[in-house]
């Protein structure tokens, strides 16, 4: 008699897109072939005096006690990052290693479980592959997502990428990011130059075919001084900096965290419920957006990544296409999913 089947206790994998914090520098449009010269864009301080805007509780809401509240001065020090005035274009740069292996755990402590695992991630290769989801991750390079606040009501942003061999730029592809739909990357014409080729480069490296490591190079042209947008610190001893807004920098060099490139790369999840309404969220196993607060993939939905991928291992109920790319996504992803009880 067969032992039942039971998920392992402990499960991890390591994400396979694994990127680079993303530098700042500043120049000029019509320089970008010189964008190497390019200084960085630094973080400075600003002391500023706010005023009272929050939300007033009802006790504060008279009219005496608001006008003293008023003159009371709001003095605050934020970080701010800009474009040097002689400056009218923003470089944002970053590398990116496209790793084989997915789906293939770096711990389990289950030897059934993980023979049944990798088994059904080679039904998976040899039924799909790794197109569908490589088109996805090359359009979110393509169209800029990563640039984040950056891309919003840029005139021109221009998005090089290039596959290094030997410290080398062996092949390259150039897009017209603001030409392409955030929205649309389940639909991305392969009409767009390039993007086939990037695609194809990136499921080979998940595949493990190929080596692949990216250089990202984006020129956003915003108009000379204006401000940037790096990643905000997260300041967990609340008034250890005195300052009410720190930014990301690199030894000084304005940057954006790794993590939050990769949000933007894994952005791809267009099968849940209500997507044609949102557009894409980041591959996450509950459909998370915590800039709404709300989870778009429920437990009681039966779309959750531990229900799809129980189900599919566990009773042998193979889901639908669009549910076993978003399983084999949040694989790629990586993490630790091991039973909790």
């Amino acid at each position: 008699m067969t032992e039942k089947l039971s998920t392992a206790s402990v499960l991890a994998f390591e994400r396979k897109l694994d990127p680079s914090d993303a530098v700042f520098h500043a120049g000029l449009w019509d320089d970008r072939a010189q964008s190497h010269a390019w200084q960085p864009v630094t973080i400075q301080p600003k002391s500023v005096r706010g005023t009272i805007s929050n939300r007033l509780k009802a006790k504060d809401q008279d009219p005496a006690k608001l006008d003293a509240a008023i003159e009371k001065p709001n003095l605050q020090t934020v970080d701010v990052a800009a474009l040097p005035p002689q400056a009218d274009t923003l470089k944002v740069q970053f590398t990116l290693r496209v790793l084989g292996g997915a789906g293939t755990p770096s711990a389990c402590n289950g030897a059934a479980y993980q023979a049944k695992l990798l088994a059904t991630v080679q039904g998976y290769k040899q039924q799909h592959g790794f197109a569908e989801l490589a088109q996805r991750y090359a359009a979110n390079l393509a169209n800029g997502r990563f640039l984040w606040r950056n891309r919003v009501g840029a005139e021109r942003v221009q998005v090089i990428v290039e596959r290094l061999q030997d410290g080398k730029a062996a092949e390259s592809w150039s897009f017209d990011a603001l030409a392409l739909n955030t929205r649309a990357i389940g639909a991305v014409s392969s009409e767009v130059p390039g993007l086939q080729g990037l695609s194809q480069l990136i499921a080979g490296g998940l595949a493990g075919n190929t080596h692949a490591l990216l250089r990202v190079t984006a020129f956003v042209r915003q108009g000379a001084g204006q401000e940037v947008f790096p990643s905000q610190e997260l300041i967990l001893v609340k008034g250890s900096v005195g300052k009410s807004k720190t930014l990301y920098h690199i030894n000084g060099m304005a940057a954006i965290h790794s993590q939050k490139i990769g949000n933007a790369i894994r952005t791809i999840d267009t099968w849940y419920e209500g997507a044609g309404e949102l557009g894409p969220i980041a591959v996450e196993p509950y459909g998370s957006v915590t800039t709404q607060g709300k989870a778009y993939r429920q437990p009681k939905q039966k779309l959750d990544f531990y229900t799809l991928l129980d189900e599919w291992l566990l009773k042998d109920k193979v889901p639908p296409a669009e549910q076993q790319h978003f399983v084999m996504a949040v694989l790629i992803r990586g993490g630790v999913f091991g039973d909790a009880s």
